[in-house]
């Protein structure tokens, strides 16, 4: 087995969602989810198949978003693993969609920051060991760090 580090790559004013699934259709049943759940919502999705032709599926409302989705997926190569890359819309706006989608197995980040995939590689194939979502922790909020916390989320409309 060899482990390998994969670096998602997204515009500076998207957000990716990272899962996996377990049938052909996911690609088209995630399309349904994400056009239905936000009005301005643009998305570009990569699923990789994991039997077959072994192809990346697409979908997507925005060619730009889908390329991006589809060059993360090929780079990720693991069976049955999408992306999804957003604009317009926060994870938090499509998350419960996505879950409900039957093929759905698990969501392994949603996320604006730097991420990257840990892969393992056998003779067989790929598959997603785990995910580093941003920074490491460098301490503990203060009352000044809450404060901007909650400005942030009242700022953005997620809290009154």
């Amino acid at each position: 087995m060899e482990l390998k580090i994969v670096e998602i790559e997204k515009p500076e004013d998207c957000n990716v969602i990272l899962g996996t699934a377990h049938f052909i259709k996911t690609v088209e049943d995630l399309y349904e989810a994400l056009a239905s759940s936000a009005p301005n919502i643009k998305f570009g999705i990569g699923f990789c198949e994991s039997s077959g032709p072994c192809l990346v599926r697409s979908e997507g409302n925005d060619e730009e978003l889908k390329e991006i989705a589809v060059k993360n997926a090929l780079k990720l190569a693991c069976g049955h693993a999408f992306i999804i890359v957003l604009r317009n819309a926060y994870p938090i706006n499509v998350m419960d969609k996505i879950k409900q989608v039957a093929e759905v197995c698990c969501i392994h980040a949603a996320t604006a920051n730097p991420l990257q995939v840990v892969v393992a590689e056998t003779e067989q194939g790929r598959g997603i060991l785990g995910v580093i979502d941003g920074y490491k922790s460098k301490g503990v909020e203060s009352e000044e760090d809450i404060k901007k916390r909650k400005e942030f989320l009242r700022k953005i409309g997620y809290k009154l």
